[in-house]
């Protein structure tokens, strides 16, 4: 079992930047593929990006790719996503996932996620 909690969201104009964290519990982290996915309003959640367990190779959706760095920390169990240049667009709730032995961006194989933390982009 991994529970996983997602912090860092919160409020931010077009051009800014945001770091989210979402920290894992449990000793095998390292084991594990992690992902990031979100989800806007009237929306189905869609994936964000995705981090192989030692952090060594990492997968972005074309929406976001070279704007988003995914990164991860394994001695402090916890995997980060580096958002820059946000666009209004960009409003959603991001969900960290994780699964022990997919890496990609199909949601049905990340068996753990957590509760969400809320991104708002303004004009």
């Amino acid at each position: 079992q991994v529970q996983l909690v997602e912090s860092g969201g919160g409020l931010v104009q077009a051009g800014g930047s945001l770091r989210l964290s979402c920290a894992a519990s449990g000793r095998t982290f390292s084991s594990y593929h992690m992902g990031w996915f979100r989800q806007a309003p009237g929306k189905e959640r869609e994936f964000v990006a995705a981090i192989s367990p030692s952090g060594g190779s990492t997968y972005y959706s074309q929406s976001v790719k070279g704007l988003f760095t995914i990164s991860r920390d394994n001695a402090k169990n916890t995997v980060y996503l580096q958002m820059n240049s946000l666009k209004p667009e960009d409003t959603a709730v991001y969900y960290c996932a994780a699964n022990g032995r997919y890496y990609g961006g199909a949601m049905d194989e990340y068996d753990y996620w957590g509760q969400g933390t809320q991104v708002t982009v303004s004009s």
